[in-house]
């Protein structure tokens, strides 16, 4: 008997996330480097085939959190009240993930959110991958702006900015919980430094011709 397609679905989502998190559960334990593909396929119990089914690469079965989100800031754009500019909005729903707490803000102290970030930022393999997500980051936000009315060449250039933009305070957020300081005490230095940086994207936009 055929399993229903919502079921099935549901049962790769669970056996995808199962993978994934074992994987990070050893990487954390012991190192990225220091775990085959193989010892995780055996503790997730599954085959090297069905977890190569699910993530290409062993790189993937970390940064599959982050490929989960390199979409968003496009999903912004094209989500913007009539009223706010592309850049705006983008501002907005940075400030409003600080406030959250959202981990891929860096500004998250809880142990194992920050455990996890050092495995990315501190692992030579993975921060290299973590560029090609911000690529693709940059494209899907590239064809966004040029849908909100910017030419090809500003639409691409502007998209650039902001993705390395938002990598740099992740990383200086981090940096700072990493340092000692709590999220708490960051936060108000952390909405500067977005005010800051989303003002200085937005005098680059003023200055450009009508």
């Amino acid at each position: 008997m055929t399993e229903p397609t919502g079921l099935r679905e549901r049962k790769k989502i669970r056996i995808r996330e199962q993978i994934a998190a074992t994987a990070i559960r050893m990487f954390l334990e012991s190192g990225f480097d220091q775990v085959s593909v193989t010892d995780i396929a055996k503790a997730a119990d599954v085959s090297r085939r069905t977890l190569f089914a699910y993530f290409a690469t062993k790189e993937d079965l970390v940064l599959q959190r982050f490929a989960d989100h390199e979409e968003e800031t496009a999903r912004t754009v094209r989500a913007r009240r009539p009223d706010q500019s592309p850049l705006d909005a983008l501002r907005e729903a940075h400030l409003d993930a600080l406030r959250r707490r959202d981990p891929n803000t860096g500004l998250n102290d809880t142990p194992e959110i920050m455990a996890f970030l050092r495995l990315v930022f501190g692992t030579e393999t993975l921060a290299a991958r973590l560029m090609r997500y911000s690529a693709r980051g940059v494209a899907t936000l590239a064809e966004a702006l040029r849908d909100n009315g910017f030419d090809p060449l500003t639409a691409r250039l502007l998209a650039a900015q902001i993705i390395v933009t938002y990598r740099e305070l992740i990383l200086m957020n981090h940096e700072s919980l990493v340092g000692g300081e709590s999220a708490a005490a960051r936060y108000p230095e952390a909405v500067r430094a977005v005010n800051h940086a989303f003002d200085l994207l937005q005098d680059g936009v003023k200055s450009l011709p009508a």
